[in-house]
């Protein structure tokens, strides 16, 4: 063998060994469990939260979940997402050997408070929406959390939702040209009991409008100016904001959602339309998601003019979400969405609902 050969052959080796070794290592670290807690129950995803991170044992150890109210721990005693675990107190949780990650379910007013205790004893977090009233209090948590090398994973549920990885990979891409219109609507219709207690936030837009605009955001940035239009249907009975309407301005773009608690089925017409001067990508229904797609002139496996886009299966609505947290703890990849989107998002949620971001 020639030192020609030799060095090619010996580089082949090393390469092949590095590959191994980096492999096994990889496999070691993604077979160990992240330990995970859960703070607060009041949330209204934090049942699927919970009833997610259990079926995902072969990537969670739930070591156990924290409700201060023992009235609303005695509801849920029995409840599928709930029952086997054990109740802790959260410095019983936060203090429990190994653990690595707490998703944070509490009522809105409660999560970032919550959230910056779990993280300023090194959890990283799953964060349910929307984070909170103030943003001065969230961008404190955000930089906390990025100074300690944590993760802040916000529960916009929609991120890993097929239909709008297509729409954000289709506009990264360039397929729709430039994007001159976005429009989304999210809402529903709620009784007297849901009513009083979403009154205590400023809107549905806040509550429920929320999860569109994170897509927005997503697709366009950080708008120039948002105007919000609010209005209360039953003052006669509450003085909720429950028909919400707020503009988003871009430079050539203008984005419009529409949140309401009022509308008959209104699940099944919630929607969120991307146009561009080359395209269009239709989402309706939401959930579970129908894509339509215009186009211009044909492009890769799609024709000219309007077509369904057939979709993967989600496994569940939270699944790939908390899964992408797993990896993002491990180091196997990097978030999509960095704090200066979320900071984003939250201070056009609060523009939106009618509230001064302070």
């Amino acid at each position: 063998m020639n030192r020609r050969h030799f060095l090619r052959n010996t580089g082949q080796y090393l390469i092949a060994t590095s590959l191994m070794t980096y492999s096994k290592t990889r496999a070691a670290r993604s077979s160990q469990k992240i330990k995970v807690g859960q703070i607060g129950t009041t949330h209204a995803h934090a049942s699927g939260k919970m009833a997610t991170l259990r079926k995902l044992k072969d990537v969670f150890e739930v070591v156990g979940i924290v409700e201060p109210n023992p009235d609303q721990q005695k509801k849920l005693k029995n409840h599928s997402a709930y029952r086997g675990l054990k109740w802790l107190t959260e410095e019983q949780l936060l203090n429990t050997r190994g653990l690595q990650a707490v998703a944070v379910e509490t009522s809105v007013r409660e999560l970032v408070p919550a959230g910056m205790r779990c993280v300023s004893v090194g959890m990283h977090i799953h964060l349910d929406k929307p984070a909170g009233l103030s943003l001065t209090e969230f961008r404190t948590l955000l930089d906390e959390a990025a100074r300690r090398k944590l993760t802040v994973q916000m529960g916009y549920m929609f991120r890993h939702n097929p239909a709008f990885k297509f729409c954000f990979q289709a506009v990264q891409n360039g397929w729709l040209g430039n994007v001159f219109e976005v429009d989304g609507v999210m809402s529903k219709t709620v009784g007297a009991r849901e009513r009083k207690e979403l009154a205590m936030y400023p809107s549905s837009m806040f509550e429920l409008g929320c999860h569109l605009i994170d897509a927005m955001v997503k697709v366009m940035g950080k708008p120039d100016k948002v105007t919000s239009f609010t209005r209360r249907t039953r003052t006669e009975q509450d003085h909720l904001a429950d028909n919400q309407l707020a503009v988003f301005e871009y430079p050539k773009c203008t984005a419009t959602m529409r949140s309401a608690l009022i509308e008959v089925a209104g699940e099944k017409r919630r929607q969120f339309v991307v146009c561009g001067d080359r395209g269009t990508i239709e989402i309706r229904p939401l959930e579970p998601p129908k894509l339509f797609f215009a186009l211009d002139k044909s492009l890769e496996i799609y024709q000219k003019g309007y077509q369904e886009v057939k979709l993967a299966t989600m496994p569940g609505r939270y699944d790939e979400q908390l899964i992408e947290l797993a990896r993002i703890i491990r180091g196997e990849k990097e978030t999509e969405y960095p704090p200066e989107h979320d900071l984003a998002v939250q201070e056009a949620v609060l523009k939106a609902s009618s509230v001064s971001p302070t």
